[in-house]
């Protein structure tokens, strides 16, 4: 069962964390990138949306399944805490609270990188927004 909780501890959580890492890093990329970004450089708008929202859907999928990879660690840990009050025959309940609140703290950090992961995936696709238009009404203009 130690096994089972280093996979909680570390696993799970660890997990969240790198993914945590690896979406500030595509953002801080696209953030850049958009603010480089040369819009005569792209003759259409395909082309211009294909580089703009390169790397996004990672962003916008670790936002949506960080909180079920918390999720996983809880119900995880849940099963470990009953699993030792089984096998240990006590039901104190300190051992119980403990258990319990240790197994929500995967969920807990689940939520603390879906949200930023949401917050980021957004303020990058308002961009995207934005330069599109800019890219159309510059080639409104042109022609």
């Amino acid at each position: 069962m130690n096994a089972l909780q280093n996979v909680v501890d570390y696993g799970i959580i660890g997990l969240l964390l790198a993914l945590s890492v690896w979406t500030v890093a595509i953002a801080v990329e696209r953030w850049l990138f958009y603010r480089r970004v040369d819009l005569a450089q792209y003759p259409n708008s395909l082309g211009l949306e294909m580089a703009l929202t390169k790397h996004l859907v990672i962003i916008g999928t670790v936002a949506a399944n960080a909180p079920y990879i918390g999720l996983l660690g809880t119900v995880l840990g849940i099963m470990l805490t009953f699993h030792t009050m089984g096998t240990s025959g006590t039901m104190a309940v300190n051992a119980i609270m403990i258990g319990l609140s240790l197994a929500l703290k995967a969920t807990a950090v689940g939520l603390l990188v879906a949200i930023p992961c949401v917050v980021m995936n957004n303020v990058l696709r308002r961009k995207v927004a934005e330069l599109l238009a800019l890219h159309k009404e510059h080639h409104a203009t042109r022609h």
